[in-house]
């Protein structure tokens, strides 16, 4: 495999909405350059970048994967990403490592709400873009419809570089508006097309189109606009490298057309790729951090200290860990021993590789700006930096939001308990989105995601990789209990035996505490009524009644206890009598403080186009919801509010039907509130029913 200078990779996350053929694409790039002898189909389940069973089952992108290919003396490492709401976080990580994207538009659908999603993941990155409309051969399919929609979201800068030669079933080519050329294609062929005349009765639409493109060029850059208003055009090498110029600051994104299914265009789009988007030496820096946390910026270039970042992990059962990472600058031989900044460990880096889908390609070295990949690494993790020990770096890792929805997993048997943790971890590297925890008030692990097929796409996982099969179920609710008055009562424990006996008596009053006060202990015994030894047993008794909840054997807090008096005896008394005589108390005080239920409140922000705000305001009132603010963005609406967590379990489902797929939200705790009293007593009888068959099936 033949070393690549930085200034020959580009490196391009292929972006768009799920089911816009990006799988399909990279199928084509990689047929038409020659990294595959056939052309591979989503359908038939046997892509290069979705190798994963799950993906192959269901027939959509679940995560990021890489695969390369050598054209026009430039080696293109693509990046396949999720389209699909749930899964687009993986878009995002992936996003690092790209120094460009293409975002692809259904010719039929137009912009749809993942494609404004991903562009602003692009932007978020300040990666330059360009635009492909795809299956322009599908039923339906409109340059001039999906163009509209383009330029309503995106705005004016989306300026076609292609015009299609023909609609629907008469797709059969592409009008090069740089070059001004026509193009014509054999369906499902090699993907190289016939180079031609444009058809005469295109000709004044692609001279206007390519006048528009001159213009647009000219547009931002006061020589070529000089050379514009002089001669009317502009020169061909001025118009080549104004147009690269205007694609890396961001003023224009191409707009191409092809049919991936059919393999029409992609010659055409992979000429552009190569010849026009930025490799990562004309980006020229990264930005990090220094030891000391300063502000530093790298050259991205062979001759500076070695840098890397890791922007993904593949958990493989054969070949264990595999690390994907991006030399940012130096040049990473082959065995080299490289330092981990962001674990503070060593690591060596045997048989590194680049990537083909799941198989990698040993290299003798991989220079800065291209990506590659490792297997077993023992403490590398996403979002690593590493490199030479004496001038270390690290780059900021991508931020992505805490997982919407969680599950509880029920193992099926001891054997699946036992390992089901270990397996749930090594599947955590690879998937930075998902959170794994034992809820310390249910004891329920919980597995939460970005959506109900997400997790069901993991337990999937776990049985298909590892043998461990569990149970999904609705989480528990984690309610507290608390109190709204005060009280002043006396636990007293006394029990005769034929030997000694057992005797404690304490006195306490109990008052509230306001929301997140948990528990306090006041020690206010004066004259010895109780033993100094004795009161952190009283304690203990009150704290262990307050685990065990009294009204629906939820814990209490927010609570404060005064031990004031008490008394003992100085032959019967001990720790656990007193331990004994503070949960006496504690019940007895509950009776008389007006005990009360808590629920967890949540605050939810929902993403979804402006014509749904009305349905969804309407329903999170229904749910006992507070509207708190709105925001507009482009033409999503953003709604932010604050619903009980019992209300959105289901949230994730119904935001789909209410949407048509369109919405998303995000879920975090937010504060413990008072349950209402009519759902407070369902609440407290299913408790005590829940008890009561408990104890049945004891006995």
């Amino acid at each position: 495999m033949k070393v690549y200078d930085g200034k020959d990779v580009r490196n391009i996350g292929v972006v768009g909405h799920g089911d816009c053929g990006k799988t399909s694409l990279v199928a084509g790039f990689l047929y038409t350059g020659g990294a595959t002898t056939r052309l591979t189909r989503v359908d038939e389940g046997n892509t290069v970048t979705d190798f994963d069973e799950e993906e192959q089952a269901r027939k959509i992108t679940i995560s990021s994967a890489l695969a390369y290919l050598e054209w026009n003396k430039a080696k293109l490492n693509l990046i396949d990403t999720p389209g699909y709401n749930i899964f687009i976080q993986d878009t995002k990580s992936a996003l690092a490592a790209a120094d460009a994207a293409l975002v692809l538009v259904d010719a039929v659908s137009g912009v749809e709400v993942q494609t404004e999603k991903v562009w602003n993941f692009a932007e978020e990155f300040h990666l330059p873009r360009a635009i492909l409309i795809n299956k322009m051969d599908r039923e339906r399919a409109s340059l001039e419809r999906a163009l509209g929609s383009i330029h309503e979201m995106f705005g004016r800068t989306a300026t076609p570089i292609h015009l299609p030669i023909g609609e629907e079933r008469d797709f059969r080519g592409v009008v090069d508006l740089i070059r001004m050329k026509a193009y014509t294609y054999q369906p499902e062929g090699n993907g190289r097309g016939t180079e031609g005349a444009i058809p005469g009765k295109m000709a004044d639409a692609a001279e206007k189109a390519h006048e528009a493109l001159v213009e647009m060029i000219a547009e931002g850059n006061d020589a070529l606009m000089e050379e514009f208003f002089d001669k009317g055009t502009l020169t061909p090498e001025h118009f080549v490298e104004g147009l690269r110029e205007a694609i890396r600051q961001g003023r224009i994104s191409p707009v191409l057309c092809a049919s991936a299914l059919r393999n029409m265009g992609t010659d055409l789009a992979l000429d552009f790729l190569a010849a026009h988007l930025p490799s990562p030496a004309d980006r020229g820096t990264a930005e990090g951090k220094s030891a000391d946390g300063s502000p530093v910026t790298r050259k991205i270039a062979d001759s500076e200290p070695l840098s890397l970042f890791v922007f993904k992990t593949v958990a493989d059962p054969f070949a264990g860990r595999v690390t994907y990472f991006k030399v940012m600058s130096g040049v990473l031989k082959n065995d080299a021993a490289v330092y981990n900044y962001t674990r503070s460990a060593a690591e060596r880096f045997a048989h590194i590789g680049v990537l083909l889908g799941k198989t990698i390609t040993p290299v003798t070295e991989i220079r800065a700006g291209d990506i590659g990949a490792v297997a077993k690494l023992k403490e590398t993790l996403t979002g690593d930096s590493l490199g030479d020990k004496g001038t270390p770096i690290t780059y900021p890792p991508v931020v992505l939001p805490t997982p919407a929805i969680a599950y509880a997993l029920e193992p099926k048997s001891r054997q699946d308990e036992d390992r089901m943790s270990a397996a749930i971890h090594r599947i955590l590297e690879e998937d930075q989105s998902l959170r794994f925890y034992r809820d310390p008030q249910t004891k329920e692990f919980l597995l939460a995601g970005s959506g109900q097929q997400h997790v069901e796409v993991i337990v999937s996982r776990l049985k298909k990789r590892y043998g461990v099969e569990v149970a999904l179920k609705s989480p528990k609710i984690p309610y507290r209990e608390t109190i709204r008055g005060k009280a002043d009562v006396q636990g007293r424990h006394k029990k005769q035996t034929g030997g000694h006996g057992q005797f404690g008596d304490c006195k306490i009053k109990m008052e509230p505490l306001p929301r997140g006060g948990n528990f306090e202990f006041e020690n206010d015994i004066f004259g010895g009524a109780i033993p100094r030894t004795f009161i952190p047993a009283v304690e203990k008794g009150i704290l262990e009644a307050a685990e065990r909840g009294h009204l629906a054997g939820y814990p209490v807090v927010d609570f404060r206890v005064t031990l004031y008096d008490g008394s003992y005896h100085e032959v019967d008394s001990s720790e656990i009598a007193f331990k004994l005589a503070g949960r006496k108390a504690f019940r007895a005080a509950m009776e008389q403080a007006k005990p009360a239920l808590l629920e967890p409140i949540m605050n939810v922000e929902i993403h979804a186009p402006a014509e749904f705000s009305g349905d969804l305001m309407g329903d999170m009132n229904g749910r006992r919801g507070r509207i708190i603010g709105m925001d507009m963005k482009g033409n999503t609406q953003i709604i932010k509010a604050q619903a009980p967590m019992a209300e959105m379990l289901a949230y994730a489902n119904d935001l789909t039907s209410m949407t048509q797929g369109r919405g998303s939200y995000s879920m975090e705790f937010a504060f413990y509130e008072f349950v209402p009293a009519p759902i407070a007593e369902k609440v407290i009888a299913a408790a005590k029913a829940a008890r009561a068959g408990e104890a049945e099936e004891e006995e």
